[in-house]
């Protein structure tokens, strides 16, 4: 009886820790299901995802644009912090990226067409974060 109930505990316990989401980096996107937290599209497009995991409880939230994004970012209280991680899919192989260390190319048909899509190296005419974000303030005026 003690055998089986060690054992029933060690098996919560191991699917409690793998169940666990992690407390940095991007998290599984459940593409057609999960919903953009600005305007509550579905995430459908791999290519332009971008992931938000900031705040007291370093909550993930997820959005299908950078414009999405950024907007939503600039009226949260902690959106400036440096500990505030943002990831955004690179626009040709939809792997994860830093969104502060990618490189933005305009003119992208984007799903809520705000136009920008990220990638992990400089192409011609691709611009930081800081000016996509601002440019994409500026658009949403």
């Amino acid at each position: 009886m003690r055998k089986n109930l060690f054992l029933l505990v060690v098996t919560v316990l191991i699917f409690a820790a793998c169940s666990r989401q992690p407390d940095t980096g991007p998290v599984e996107v459940k593409w057609d299901r999960d919903t953009c937290v600005r305007c509550s599209m579905a995430l459908s497009d791999r290519h332009y995802t971008v992931e938000v995991r900031g705040g007291p409880k370093k909550q993930v939230f997820k959005f299908d644009d950078l414009g999405c994004a950024v907007t939503w970012l600039k009226d949260q209280p902690w959106g400036n912090d440096a500990a505030t991680e943002i990831w955004v899919a690179d626009y040709r192989s939809g792997k994860w990226l830093d969104a502060r260390a990618a490189h933005y190319v305009a003119g992208k048909t984007t799903p809520m067409a705000y136009g920008f899509g990220a990638a992990a190296d400089a192409l011609p005419g691709s611009i930081g974060f800081d000016e996509a974000s601002r440019r994409l303030l500026a658009k949403d005026k």
